[in-house]
């Protein structure tokens, strides 16, 4: 559903803007209790059964968004219960960061073959035929499916000669490559959040917007309204994100308006993580292990770190770009703010590692960073364009943005020291493939590669915080990369400086 603008994507980014506009207003930031009315207006329902039950859901999602948790709906509370805490600017999200609303889940059914009204009770019954466990009868001149009996085999959906067989599956627990969703007594989803990831697969696979990560929004503009030094670090995947007709330039002076002092490409940072990712293969493979992994996904390192411990010690040890390039902006710039801005929710449970926490101090999804610009009215069009701005990573680095970019990165720049070394890779997109990649790399299969792992299927740019769809986000990155001054992270002005920051 991402990049399909809809009644979801047009409250999220309401709930996004209200929050900024009540952040940069300052002063009492108790009229939150006013804004469910200003985004569900009027006495008629717009999707649901009640209006009451909208505007209870708009609240959570204002509370998310401000990185506050969701109410017990057991008792009466306010929806400025905890604000002191969290309308600080120091404050970080208090686990967990993906939320499931409850009563905004529809309790979906979950995985189940069922048989519809295109059944035309044919004589040769292949369905009944090949079923294992004669879970299938004819009931009123229909097939029926005892689901009782069934074992979700598909074997009689692949054998109904008219498609009348159809395998429903809940979509948040579908696009979970963690199997970290389940139900709780009432049917609803659920997130085991010892499993869970944070990717955000769920959160934008929800048909009902039932699943909400939690935000910045609030804490960033108090920190820019307090006069802090705030430096925003952008992801290469923001190209196009707010509208074809925005360039570098143009952004940068956008992002500007909104009070950032300046704006720096993460790309500068995946210069510096090629370099030493490529030294530190060279080092350890296969003298010292048999393979090594990307280090750059967080939701690919949680997963090894969750399900394949023994492996742990084969991730690469580089720093990922955005704590790279952050790091840089600490030392360039004394007790300044830094703030990454890109497409990935999971990009959040890095920043609150605690070996993380004093280098990245906020994080803010393309989505969230959108209805910033909507509570400034930032009008592109209008805005002086810098040439100059965000021109300083090599295409190498831009390319981290897109599946394969960072193993091909790597690749590329150990060719350039060690032609006659063949370098192997294999990536994996999406945390099933990445989960099937690292069994075969356990079991032996990937002696003397390069691993690459992203979470998201495509890559950065199918993030859950991006605004465009998949493939025109990735063309997009493909004509930055091309746009790029220079090609080799060794031709990055901070290719010493990297080594330094590590």
């Amino acid at each position: 559903m991402r990049g399909i603008p809809s009644l979801i994507t047009d409250i999220r980014k309401n709930v996004f803007t209200e929050v900024a506009r009540m952040a940069y207003a300052g002063g009492d930031y108790s009229s939150i209790e006013d804004l469910p009315y200003k985004i569900v207006p009027g006495d008629q329902p717009l999707h649901r059964e009640s209006i009451f039950l909208e505007r209870a859901i708009a609240g959570e999602r204002l509370r998310l968004a401000m990185g506050l948790g969701i109410r017990p709906i057991q008792t009466r509370t306010l929806m400025t219960e905890g604000m002191d805490a969290a309308a600080v600017a120091e404050q970080y999200y208090e686990p967990p960061l993906v939320n499931i609303i409850p009563y905004a889940c529809h309790a979906c059914p979950t995985n189940r073959y069922q048989v519809t009204e295109h059944c035309q009770n044919c004589l040769a019954a292949s369905c009944q035929q090949v079923c294992p466990k004669g879970a299938i009868s004819f009931v009123n001149g229909k097939s029926f499916i005892d689901q009782k009996k069934c074992v979700k085999c598909g074997k009689c959906a692949a054998a109904c000669p008219y498609h009348a067989i159809i395998h429903l599956e809940r979509p948040c627990q579908a696009s979970c490559g963690m199997d970290a969703i389940g139900s709780d007594q009432h049917g609803r989803a659920v997130i085991n959040q010892d499993k869970c990831v944070a990717c955000g697969q769920c959160l934008v696979s929800c048909p009902f917007g039932a699943i909400v990560d939690k935000g910045q929004i609030f804490q960033i503009i108090q920190s820019i309204l307090k006069g802090d030094q705030v430096i925003a670090i952008v992801a290469p995947a923001f190209i196009g994100q707010f509208s074809g007709n925005v360039s570098p330039g143009r952004f940068a002076a956008g992002m500007k308006q909104l009070g950032f002092d300046r704006v720096v490409e993460v790309a500068i940072g995946a210069d510096m993580c090629t370099i030493e990712e490529a030294k530190d293969f060279l080092e350890k493979v296969p003298q010292h292990q048999d393979y090594m992994a990307t280090s750059c996904c967080p939701s690919w390192h949680s997963m090894i770190e969750k399900l394949y411990p023994s492996e742990v010690g084969k991730l690469s040890m580089t720093l990922t770009p955005m704590v790279f390039t952050a790091r840089l902006m600490k030392k360039e710039h004394p007790g300044c703010k830094v703030v990454f801005v890109g497409p990935c929710a999971a990009k959040k449970l890095e920043a609150i590692r605690a070996d993380i926490r004093s280098d990245v101090d906020f994080v803010l999804t393309f989505e969230e960073l959108q209805g910033m610009f909507e509570a400034k009215e930032v009008d592109f069009s209008t805005l002086a364009d810098d040439g100059d701005a965000l021109n300083e990573g090599t295409s190498a680095g831009r390319g981290f943005a897109v599946s394969g970019g960072v193993a091909q990165a790597v690749a590329d720049l150990i060719h350039q020291s060690r032609p006659e070394l063949e370098l192997k890779t294999a990536r994996a997109e999406g945390l099933r493939e990445c989960r099937k990649l690292m069994a075969m790399a356990k079991a032996g299969k990937y002696k003397g590669y390069l691993l690459e792992g992203m979470a998201c299927p495509g890559g950065c740019v199918a993030g859950a915080g991006t605004i465009l769809p998949v493939d025109k986000a990735a063309k997009l990155v493909d004509k930055y990369k091309k746009e790029a001054a220079t090609a080799s992270p060794l031709e990055s002005p901070y290719r010493e400086t990297g080594e330094k920051l590590d």
